[in-house]
């Protein structure tokens, strides 16, 4: 259907610039340039409908009045010429270059305003912003399910580089990495295929910027996205650049369960402490549990009596000690 549409308005344009150069220009060469340059400037459009806007709407606003005013400028300038042997060819070049410096000029300018501020916040609030996808968080393995609970929206975009890292890492000898890649690829396969999840692969690439992170944060900054990691370095780097990024790892440590000193908990200890006489355990969340005096109750299950707790930037670890009959 929106190929019809675009037919059908491509058929409209070139007839309307057909007849207007018939009745108005004379006729002539005209007939065929104006059609011409009227169809060229509509691919235009299409191409970038297709493809989608990737700047802000500045950008493109600018443009366009920039080729408008490269336009009147070169026809001012070129209409001396068309009295000359050949003056239309030279019209049409001059008119043609102006527009051309017209839009990349005004191009430019629009996406600095696009930058500001005021734009910047009202875009931000009209529409959810892209996610790019980094190594560490798709090999992971838990942004599928994340995105079926509902607390990711937007489009997840998996940077061309990105993918070409993981085939790498998926054709590697090791063993261990040959695992993590292939898993990392069935999750954006996962991704790719899941109806409720707007993905796409971005083909931009940084010839310039050798470090996959360095071409995260440019490309994050280019398309004004957020980057989604659990690398911990990525993490303050892209901060640090003004880069929004979101961490896995720090949404699942906001929604633990909160545990209180002096609270009592059911653990099962699993092994032995780094101090004489500890023990570990484990919540289903994954939380460590440090229990004194829990050695010598290995593999056994016991209540235990939060003491203290401490929050690390790797997530929460409890202090506890054996729950004694008189507490």
């Amino acid at each position: 259907m929106k190929w019809f549409l675009r037919i059908a308005v491509a058929l409209v344009v070139f007839y309307g610039a057909f007849m207007y150069a018939s009745l108005h220009m004379e006729g002539g060469i005209w007939l065929i340039i104006l059609p011409g340059i009227a169809e060229a400037c509509l691919i235009l459009v299409f191409i970038g409908e297709i493809r989608g806007l990737k700047f802000h709407p500045m950008a493109y606003v600018g443009g366009f009045l920039g080729a408008i005013l490269g336009l009147v400028i070169g026809s001012l300038l070129g209409y001396v010429l068309l009295r000359l042997e050949g003056g239309l060819f030279l019209f049409i070049l001059i008119n043609s270059l102006f527009a051309y410096m017209g839009y990349t000029i005004g191009h430019a300018w629009g996406k600095e305003l696009g930058d500001l501020p005021f734009f910047h916040q009202k875009a931000r609030n009209e529409h959810p912003r892209r996610k790019i996808l980094d190594t560490s968080v798709i090999i992971d393995g838990r942004v599928p399910d994340v995105c079926d609970a509902g607390f990711i929206e937007g489009i997840l975009v998996a940077p061309q580089f990105i993918l070409n890292e993981l085939q790498h890492i998926a054709d590697s000898s090791d063993p261990l990495k040959r695992t993590r890649g292939r898993r990392g690829l069935d999750i954006l396969n996962r991704l790719q295929k899941n109806p409720e999840v707007q993905f796409e692969i971005v083909d931009k690439d940084f010839p310039k910027i050798k470090e996959v992170d360095s071409k995260l944060i440019a490309l994050a900054k280019e398309l004004d996205a957020d980057v989604l990691t659990n690398d911990f370095n990525l993490n303050k780097v892209a901060q640090i650049q003004g880069v929004n990024v979101l961490n896995i790892n720090q949404l699942a440590n906001a929604v633990k369960p909160i545990v209180l000193p002096g609270e009592s908990l059911s653990v099962s200890i699993a092994k032995q402490g780094k101090e004489k006489g500890q023990g570990v355990a484990y919540l289903e969340d994954g939380t460590m549990v440090v229990v004194e005096q829990g050695e010598s109750l290995l593999n056994k299950s016991v209540e235990v009596t939060v003491t203290s707790i401490l929050q690390t930037p790797a997530g929460r670890m409890i202090f506890a000690a054996p729950k004694t009959n008189g507490s």
